[in-house]
């Protein structure tokens, strides 16, 4: 199977962070909200079939999506954990097999919009290219020519 490398048209702009979000949960391109951001259940497309937006732009890039993976599902444990135990005759082991569970797959289920919401708020401070990207770019079709 071939695959084509498709060259970038994303020019800069600035998208409103609802855009972004909108984009990310529908896990689209936050640069053109066209182009699927994962070809399998847990691969990503990398670059934008549509627009050519580099979603790793570096190794370790997307490690941070870890973190907000971690921060949504430390939080939604927080809150299950009070409501349960304030509004629901449940024994503390009740509760604590409901949330261990919870914590264990939630994640797994979160992932890929984890990611989706990462890339967007890159997508949001820091669009690419940046100045550094675009020079490579440029060196890059500057070599093939």
């Amino acid at each position: 199977m071939e695959t084509s490398i498709t060259t970038p048209t994303h020019e800069t702009h600035s998208e409103s962070l609802w855009t972004l979000v909108l984009r990310a949960t529908k896990l689209r391109c936050p640069a053109c909200g066209k182009g699927k951001l994962f070809c399998g259940l847990l691969t990503m497309n990398d670059p934008c079939q549509e627009c050519g937006r580099k979603y790793e732009r570096e190794p370790g890039y997307l490690l941070g999506s870890i973190y907000v993976n971690y921060g949504v599902t430390a939080l939604l444990v927080l809150i299950m954990y009070f409501g349960m135990f304030l509004g629901t005759d449940l024994t503390g082991k009740q509760i604590l097999g409901v949330t261990a569970t919870f914590s264990l797959l939630f994640p797994l289920w979160f992932f890929r919009f984890a990611r989706a919401y990462w890339v967007a708020m890159d997508e949001k401070f820091d669009p690419w290219p940046n100045e550094a990207e675009a020079r490579e770019m440029a060196a890059e079709i500057t070599k093939t020519k």
